[in-house]
């Protein structure tokens, strides 16, 4: 996995969660994130960022982390 991918993917991942949780909390942002990930990501990100998520997940905010472990 290449590294400035992955770290791409990770800043996308929680850029979503952070324009999606005004007044919400990590589990209720989560939904949204997931849904967007499920609709717009192709399924090689998707294996990407569940991996990263499983291995360390550390650069990952709560919601977005959340939301791309509910991806298995």
């Amino acid at each position: 996995m290449n590294t400035s991918q992955i770290q791409h993917l990770i800043n996308m991942a929680n850029q979503i969660a952070s324009n999606n949780n005004y007044n919400k909390s990590d589990e209720e942002t989560a939904e949204v994130v997931i849904n967007h990930l499920q609709k717009f990501w192709a399924r090689p990100m998707k294996t990407q960022i569940l991996q990263y998520a499983k291995n360390d997940g550390a650069q990952l905010s709560n919601a977005a982390k959340l939301a791309v472990l509910q991806l298995s």
